[in-house]
């Protein structure tokens, strides 16, 4: 069993993490820093004990809350970060880079804005295709060699990808868009983390919202709200993704669940391997998700979830062509 799994048991996380991006960054405009601190020692006191950010997120905003909300709380939670994709100041855009000066640079700046020194699992955040995933996963294993990273992990990448870059260091957690409505994961790289004892974090394992039933109509997607340019929840598409919805919400009423609940708890099915890392800016959100982790559907209720959203059935790609172009993920039809 992999560092990462260990780790987990060792501070008694419950199976659902939480992702803190939502604080800080992706759908509009971030929460004040006196609310993301209330969000997050909540969070902590409810159970939560996996915690994930990035230093894309809020250009760097975001690790600096996480940092100042759970420095004191350290030893007692799972931290995970990432690298390789970060805003760049001076161009005032996102930047792709896996080069190993790169990476070591930011992980000590993340150490200093998480006031800790050691991540317990630090992510490359997107293959650079102009460096060879094996000079970036040796400059990580190298970190991880100096005591400044636990373990490794990638993001968004292919089974191809991670094959290679196991090649080069042990790889303990990809993640990877996973859900009721995004299972890519299923095509080849679920099997191949189960090759080497890998944890795959689900990210987005609601839907970017939808799943929870959040997302009802584009117009009321705030301004700087990625979902805007996504093509699921364009105008086209969602209204024919929400009645595809009726059919999860049904079956949520049969469970006295929320769709948001009944959707993590098929996710959950997947293996205990599959840990999902849904965020939430709202403590009663973050409450109703935590409620998840015990939950066991009976097989006729995963059969029934099983024929849901799949592929064939949602309208629209789940990133922009640019977006798209970014990531290293199988695609459905490809």
């Amino acid at each position: 069993m992999s560092f990462f799994f260990n780790r987990l048991k060792e501070v008694a996380s419950p199976t659902v993490g939480l992702g803190c991006m939502n604080l800080s960054h992706g759908y509009g405009n971030p929460l004040p820093e006196a609310e993301a601190l209330r969000a997050l020692d909540a969070a902590f006191d409810m159970g939560y004990r996996h915690f994930d950010t990035a230093t894309l997120y809020g250009g760097t905003a975001n690790e600096q809350v996480v940092g100042k909300a759970l420095a004191r709380k350290r030893n007692e939670l799972v931290l995970a970060s990432k690298c390789g994709m970060a805003m760049d100041p001076e161009q005032g855009k996102k930047v792709i880079d896996g080069r190993p000066e790169t990476l070591r640079r930011q992980c000590e700046a993340s150490l200093a804005r998480l006031r800790t020194d050691h991540l317990d699992l630090y992510y490359l955040h997107r293959l650079d295709r102009q460096v060879p995933i094996e000079e970036s996963v040796g400059a990580l294993g190298r970190l991880v060699e100096e005591g400044k990273v636990r373990a490794i992990g990638l993001s968004e990448i292919s089974a191809a990808t991670l094959r290679r870059a196991r090649s080069e260091y042990p790889i303990a957690a990809v993640q990877s868009e996973y859900s009721l409505w995004t299972r890519n994961p299923e095509i080849a790289l679920l099997d191949a983390c189960r090759e080497a004892d890998t944890a795959l974090v689900a990210f987005s394992p609601l839907g970017r919202g939808f799943l929870a039933g959040a997302v009802t109509d584009p117009a009321s997607l705030v301004e700087g709200d990625v979902r805007r340019g996504m093509p699921r929840f364009s105008p086209e598409n969602l209204p024919h993704n929400l009645r595809q919805l009726e059919a999860l919400q049904a079956i949520a009423h049969e469970q006295e669940l929320t769709t948001g609940q009944l959707a993590l708890a098929w996710l959950l099915a997947q293996g205990d391997d599959v840990i999902p890392i849904p965020g939430s800016r709202s403590v009663a959100h973050m409450q109703e998700n935590l409620a998840a982790a015990p939950l066991r559907l009976e097989p006729a209720a995963l059969a029934r979830l099983n024929a849901l959203l799949t592929p064939e059935q949602v309208a629209g790609a789940r990133y922009s062509e640019a977006l798209q172009a970014e990531i290293d993920t199988e695609e459905f039809g490809n």
